[in-house]
């Protein structure tokens, strides 16, 4: 069942996206992940999982370095209703994301930190504008969920909003919408995700090459192309240990 701060997580969310769909469920999601990020909430219950209440286990094997730049860190596992996880972003690493969009409606909050974002969208056909970039669908495959990238052509996408989120702030999007983002502040960002699991895609556009090199695995995807990028989940105990350095971000409180 978990403690506490865990029980009071998952009625949260069980109660926040049970009814709504479309638009109104987004909103919903901004609505719970922001709630849920506030440091009165947030701190408590990475503290409280730290401790290994909760599913530790099934957990770390959903936590992981993904490919796209970030620490990620499972906290609460909804099935396929809901994910929500703590993403800690590093600004040692320099790197952006591809861009990309999701497979379902998603909400994000910064809990520390400053967090960069780009919206694109495709560029009008014909036109000699915006950037050049290859196209991939990703997909999961195997029991471990492991990244799988298919070519699927090149494409020229044009940015339509830049954008900076400071510690407080926080947006939601719908699954089609592309996007990437990267840490601005001198210190680690840290951001609380909320992924819900309606109307689940079967996989995610990424965009990546030279009008994209920026990207965390530009360079790697035409070699990853058509074959399984695998997944290293962490281990119990480091991913607990991962919780116990998270606490101690949140901690420190919002830095830019």
């Amino acid at each position: 069942m978990g403690g506490r701060h865990v029980q009071d997580a998952r009625r949260l969310l069980a109660e926040s996206l049970a009814g709504p769909a479309g638009d109104e469920l987004v909103r919903e999601a901004r609505a719970a992940v922001a709630e849920l990020g506030a440091p009165r909430r947030l701190l408590p219950l990475v503290r409280e999982l730290a401790t290994g209440v909760g599913d530790p286990s099934g957990c770390a094997l959903l936590s992981y370095r993904h490919v796209l730049g970030f620490d990620k860190l499972l906290l609460i596992d909804g099935g396929p209703r809901h994910m929500l996880r703590a993403h800690v972003w590093h600004p040692d690493r320099g790197t952006r994301e591809d861009i990309h969009n999701h497979r379902s409606p998603l909400a994000s909050y910064v809990a520390r930190g400053t967090l960069g974002m780009e919206l694109y969208e495709p560029a009008n056909p014909g036109a000699d504008e915006g950037i050049a970039t290859s196209w991939y669908r990703e997909s999961l495959t195997g029991e471990e969920g492991d990244w799988l990238l298919e070519p699927a052509g090149g494409a020229r996408l044009r940015l339509v909003q830049s954008a900076q989120y400071t510690a407080g702030s926080g947006y939601a999007l719908p699954p089609h919408v592309l996007h990437r983002a990267w840490c601005v502040s001198a210190e680690p960002a840290v951001t609380l995700f909320l992924e819900t699991g309606a109307g689940r895609r079967r996989y995610t556009d990424v965009f990546a090459g030279s009008g994209a090199a920026e990207g965390a695995h530009s360079d790697e995807a035409a070699d990853a192309a058509g074959r399984a990028v695998a997944k290293k989940p962490l281990e119990v105990n480091d991913y607990l240990a991962e919780l116990s350095a998270l606490a101690g971000l949140l901690a420190d409180g919002p830095m830019d």
